[in-house]
């Protein structure tokens, strides 16, 4: 196929011998096959912050870590030296995160290379050698969709262990080859102790694979590894290896009214005092 005009300079390098064909292209990203001496691999050509359809970059990057302080100083007040900077943040994430996994035990691709806004990386193939299906396109029956299903929440702990969420995890970025289920997609991957919406995201993402997996294995539907994996890493007590039940004893306990009422009203006569004195100060002056 003609060569993409993102991918002609990797052509021209010698990194990427040939473009055999598009994958995919999604609402941050085009894949495409490509053939990289004797091995096939794919590339992933991140569409440019303008014309990505992915809007809740703020939400997601909360919590991630800037070593160079002039750089985070320009990020927060949006110069635009600080927007270049958080989109090339923003495009590293993914390849930071595929590394940081892959050394954790989490299947996800194996990064090749980064270079001007193109990933390479490992081609995830099924039996024959094909680009795997994804999730969404596969029939499962009962025993399969259990297996997977503990081996995508098995991963998810691996990652929350890492210090990482993918925080987009649903039927259509996990593919299937011949061993199992390869997570993708994480350049939205959150940072687990510093982002205010780690918990829920973390549900949100055990949640999606519940209710996919549950269509095929409907015990499924009544488990719910999120809230449990998350009071487990609160306590400090997740590891790689925890054995999970599915069970989480909620919280039924009804909430003491008076209480509550009696620590907002000495809210508000402690607000009132604090404005009184004020006054009194303006008085003085």
């Amino acid at each position: 196929m003609k060569i993409p005009k993102r991918l002609q300079p990797l052509v021209d390098d010698g990194m990427v011998d040939a473009v055999l064909y598009q994958l995919m292209s999604g609402k941050e990203a085009q894949v495409y096959v490509v053939r990289c001496g004797d091995t096939i691999r794919c590339a992933k050509v991140f569409k440019e912050a303008q014309k990505r359809s992915f809007k809740q970059a703020v939400e997601y990057q909360e919590g991630r870590k800037v070593r160079n302080s002039r750089r985070a100083r320009a990020m927060s007040k949006k110069t635009r030296y600080g927007q270049k900077e958080q989109e090339n943040a923003w495009l590293n994430a993914e390849v930071d995160a595929l590394y940081r996994l892959a050394s954790a035990g989490v299947r996800v691709p194996e990064p090749q290379g980064f270079v001007d806004g193109v990933l390479l990386m490992e081609l995830v193939a099924d039996a024959e050698g094909k680009a795997a299906p994804r999730l969404d396109d596969v029939t499962l029956t009962p025993e399969v969709a259990r297996e997977y299903h503990a081996k995508v929440i098995a991963d998810v702990v691996r990652m929350l262990d890492a210090g990482l969420i993918h925080g987009d995890l649903s039927e259509f970025n996990v593919l299937v080859d011949a061993e199992g289920p390869v997570i993708i997609d994480l350049p939205q991957a959150v940072n687990a102790s510093g982002n205010n919406n780690a918990e829920r995201m973390l549900e949100r993402d055990v949640d999606n694979m519940r209710r996919y997996f549950g269509r095929f294995a409907p015990e499924l539907l009544n488990t719910d590894y999120g809230k449990e994996i998350w009071a487990l890493y609160e306590a400090g007590d997740l590891h790689a290896e925890t054995r999970l039940t599915g069970c989480f004893e909620h919280n039924t306990e009804s909430a003491n009214v008076d209480e509550l009422l009696a620590v907002i009203d000495a809210a508000k006569e402690e607000e009132s005092e604090r404005l009184e004195r004020m006054r009194g100060d303006e008085d003085d002056d």
